[in-house]
């Protein structure tokens, strides 16, 4: 049975914005970017001050979870926290907006959730902020521990990473505060991001504003390991004693079978019991590095401080009596809440004095929880703009009157890849229509048709790290979805290392270098690599062979087309490959909490949902698109070669 929740709000398109505004006013360390509604972006109003001298840090993720991410902005914690719609990543140009307000010379960290949307917007704001001369690192959250490890792409789900995120905030805002490199500070966070364990449970789903909320679990049923978006957890059991399902939630995180954190008997730990929900607990144990351990109790939404204690209550002797270890910390409350949803998540940290020491630094971050004082400074401040091309005028940005050898080379290849695309339109519709929503054609031909009319405009064909660049631009502006992102992101990032060349004219083994390195950057960030029926099953072989043909002494054009020929094999050989999944199971310990439901865990691909017998028919049309721009790229230098001689 579904019912419309009830909220005190005006327009639900306007909550998000409004909840910033109203943030502002209460806090005055805090400030936003006047940037509605694109871009919404809460920093520190001391920002001006604060960049001179300090690695700044950033996060951010869809909204809904108050008092996450821009609660949690303010001295010692996040330089910036970047607001998306209500469990919506946030776009890449808020995300760049953010990076440019707050970084100044030693640099920013990303502290992102793994969820792909996430991943791919900051991975692709990263790569854009890079090539304009920021130094950004990242580092990805996942804590989950609820189902099996994962053998896919995906790695852990940064389900219910609520208080670890916000912890990693602390240690990595702590660790700037210090006066750390950048890579020190990304050293800090990433130790303490691998050394973390959550598990969550829910008695309902969440609530959108405006919107009717499903009772999808029944009177009587709780969830293991909902996610704090609604996504389907472990299993669904009967509703059993906060005892009984802290100690299985225990159990879980410390289990030596899946050994998500390092954590044995002895160890001290930091404990956070957060209402990650509604009027149930959600606890969220926490560990972190060396022999510490750091238990934390959190609060989810509508979880009253009473459940939470009572959690509190269970959780510390059973880690103490069952677990043989020492709990050095205790924190409870809402920190990463999740609109209605009732349950508690427990996450654990292993920590050494280090740790704690950072953890413990002071901070101005209203919700970490502590007070915040000062004048008050206005509430808004302009959005930035990019850095200026200062070593590029605006010539050089615009298409050439007359094109070099170079320029020309690019222009008859990029002409040829994109009429390739928009002439197999039809064939990657149909082929994605069987494993996937038919669009995949259409998609492709929206970018290329883009990139032929920019091309004729204002390419700088003759600098071909700005062309590059340029047709990542294009693409961003007209294609939109994944594949949108993954190839605008693959051309910022060729971009950005084309850039590096202090030459006028790129070398061939330069522009292997940069293949190279693109299919890294769509890799890192997607999570794809070879063998999972995406567009890199044909470039990855493609970048191989062009990288052995050039150290084995052919001439450019010789290597370019062997390689063309290794993609289009290597997107052939996606007939046979069935994508990449998990493991479907539930552990046996759950029947101790009544289970009568186990769910499927997520797998890699839309192709993965696919039966053996239609893959082996149809090839991925990823793959197939990437094949056939880079083989027409190939044959049209080819033939511009021959046309000289």
């Amino acid at each position: 049975m579904a019912s419309q929740g009830k909220k005190l709000i005006n327009d639900p398109n306007a909550v998000v914005t409004e909840f910033i505004e109203g943030l502002v006013e209460t806090y005055p360390g805090l400030q936003y970017l006047d940037g509605f509604p694109e871009v919404k972006v809460v920093l520190r109003a001391d920002y001006a001050s604060a960049m001179l001298d300090k690695v700044a840090v950033i996060s951010g993720g869809g909204s809904g979870h108050e008092p996450a991410h821009a609660g949690f902005v303010g001295e010692g914690m996040l330089s910036a926290a970047i607001c998306g719609e209500v469990f919506t990543s946030p776009q890449v140009d808020a995300i760049l907006s953010g990076i440019r307000a707050v970084t100044g010379p030693m640099g920013c960290l990303l502290v992102v959730t793994n969820y792909t949307g996430d991943r791919l917007n900051f991975g692709l704001a990263a790569e854009q902020a890079r090539s304009e001369g920021y130094k950004v690192e990242t580092v990805i959250v996942g804590d989950d521990c609820a189902l099996p490890p994962l053998r896919g792409t995906a790695g852990r789900r940064g389900l219910s990473y609520n208080f670890l995120s916000l912890c990693e905030a602390q240690i990595a805002g702590a660790a700037a505060a210090t006066g750390l490199s950048l890579d020190e500070v990304a050293a800090e966070a990433k130790r303490a991001s691998e050394m973390v364990g959550t598990m969550g449970v829910a008695l309902s789903v969440c609530t959108l504003p405006g919107q009717v909320t499903p009772d999808r679990l029944g009177p009587g049923k709780m969830e293991l390991g909902l996610g704090i978006h609604g996504e389907p957890g472990a299993a669904v059991a009967d509703l059993q004693p906060v005892e009984v399902v802290v100690s299985h939630v225990l159990q879980e995180i410390l289990s030596p079978d899946t050994n998500y954190v390092p954590i044995t008997p002895g160890n001290r730990v930091v404990v956070g019991c957060s209402e990650h929900l509604k009027p149930p607990l959600m606890f969220t144990p926490f560990s972190y590095i060396s022999s510490s351990f750091w238990k934390k109790l959190l609060h989810l939404s509508a979880t009253p401080a009473m459940e939470l204690m009572i959690a509190a209550g269970k959780a510390v002797p059973q880690l103490q009596l069952e677990h043989g270890l020492a709990v050095d910390r205790v924190y409870t409350g809402s920190f990463m809440t999740s609109l209605d949803m009732a349950g508690f998540s427990i996450s654990i940290m292993k920590a050494d004095e280090a740790i704690l020491q950072y953890l413990d630094a002071a901070t101005k971050a209203p919700h970490w929880p502590v007070g915040v004082n000062g004048n008050r400074p206005p509430a808004k401040i302009p959005v930035p703009l990019p850095l200026s091309h200062s070593a590029k005028s605006y010539e050089s940005l615009s298409r050439p009157q007359q094109l070099s050898e170079q320029g020309c080379l690019l222009e008859v290849a990029i002409e040829a890849a994109v009429i390739a695309i928009i002439d197999l339109r039809d064939n990657l519709n149909e082929w994605d229509g069987r494993v996937g929503d038919g669009d995949c054609g259409s998609t492709m031909c929206r970018g290329a048709t883009a990139i032929l009319e920019d091309m004729k405009k204002h390419y700088p064909l003759n600098d071909a790290a700005e062309t590059v660049g340029e047709i990542g631009s294009s693409i961003r502006r007209v294609m939109g979805g994944t594949s949108g992102i993954i190839y605008t992101l693959f051309c910022k990032a060729a971009c950005a290392h084309l850039k590096a060349n202090t030459q006028s004219v790129v070398t061939s083994k330069q522009w292997a270098e940069a293949l190279e390195v693109s299919i890294a950057a769509v890799s890192k960030y997607g999570g794809a690599s070879a063998g999972f029926r995406t567009l890199l099953d044909a470039l990855i072989p493609a970048s191989a062979v062009l990288q052995e043909r050039l150290n084995a002494g052919d001439d450019p054009c010789t290597a370019f087309l062997l390689s063309s020929e290794a993609a289009v094999a290597g997107a052939e050989s996606t007939r046979h490959m069935q994508a990449q999944h998990n493991a479907l199971h539930v552990k046996e310990r759950l029947v101790m909490i009544s289970t009568n439901l186990s769910i499927p865990y997520g797998r890699a691909g839309r192709s993965a949902y696919i039966s053996s017998d239609i893959l082996a028919t149809v090839p991925d049309p990823g793959a197939m698109a990437a094949a056939s721009w880079y083989r027409a790229a190939a044959l049209a230098i080819k033939n511009k070669y021959q046309v000289h001689e």
